[in-house]
């Protein structure tokens, strides 16, 4: 583990916390903590975070993360995925704050795959499981219409994601992808990708660090989606 201490989170996280009304449970920041930890010290053999200070992690990727708590707690969600969790944001911080949900973290590259299943086990979270696979095979079979809610962040544009996604989402349930600016404009070019899947945008809500954008599923996904491996991003719908 790397011999740096993670800062404390800043009062600009605090007031980012506030100002959402996002209510932590007591001991949530220390294990957080332990988590950026973890993630810093892996992240000095293999690529998982840019944002090389930690302090400025609290924002970028724990409060950005934590922007999605409403829609889980508010769906009751008992199973949900997170699609290219990668150093397992926002999967394992969310797996974090809310134990008793089943997490379903799915990771293609087998060295961050590696790094969500020993980082799960060191803290202790017993209820999250690694894939190590891409989305849209899960999604034909093994997970498909089976997830309350599946998230992403920083994966790709919407009208593919919503191909990796929806298929593992049940009737009823939700994607939720945190995007950027450009947010609103991707929203206009998945109206295709939405009608094909099963899907409405039902909300795009503005953050202090991004844009949800919440799909809910209205249907079952038709057999023929997801396409085969990699298509839905070299051809988007």
């Amino acid at each position: 583990m790397t011999s740096s201490p993670i800062p404390d989170p800043p009062q600009e996280f605090h007031d980012a916390l506030k100002s959402a009304g996002i209510a932590l449970d007591p001991g949530d920041l220390e294990r957080i903590a332990s988590f950026l930890q973890l993630l810093y010290a892996a992240n000095e053999r293999m690529n998982l975070t840019g944002v090389r200070d930690p302090s400025a992690a609290w924002m970028r990727h724990i409060f950005d993360s934590l922007t999605l708590l409403s829609v889980l707690t508010g769906t009751q969600a008992v199973r949900a995925a997170d699609i290219g969790s990668g150093g397992g944001i926002p999967g394992l911080i969310l797996a974090l704050v809310l134990p008793e949900v089943e997490f379903t973290l799915i990771e293609s590259v087998g060295k961050k795959a590696r790094f969500l299943e020993e980082t799960a086990t060191a803290l202790g979270l017993k209820k999250v499981v690694v894939r190590q696979e891409r989305a849209e095979v899960l999604g034909v079979k093994e997970i498909r219409e089976s997830m309350d809610v599946v998230v992403s962040r920083a994966v790709g544009k919407l009208p593919s994601l919503l191909e990796y996604a929806l298929p593992m989402v049940r009737p009823g349930g939700l994607f939720v992808a945190i995007k950027g600016e450009q947010g609103a404009a991707e929203v206009v070019a998945s109206i295709h990708a939405l009608g094909e899947l099963r899907g409405v945008v039902i909300e795009q809500r503005r953050t202090l660090t991004g844009t949800l954008v919440i799909v809910e599923k209205t249907g079952r996904t038709p057999r023929r989606y997801p396409r085969e491996k990699g298509e839905p991003e070299r051809n988007p719908l």
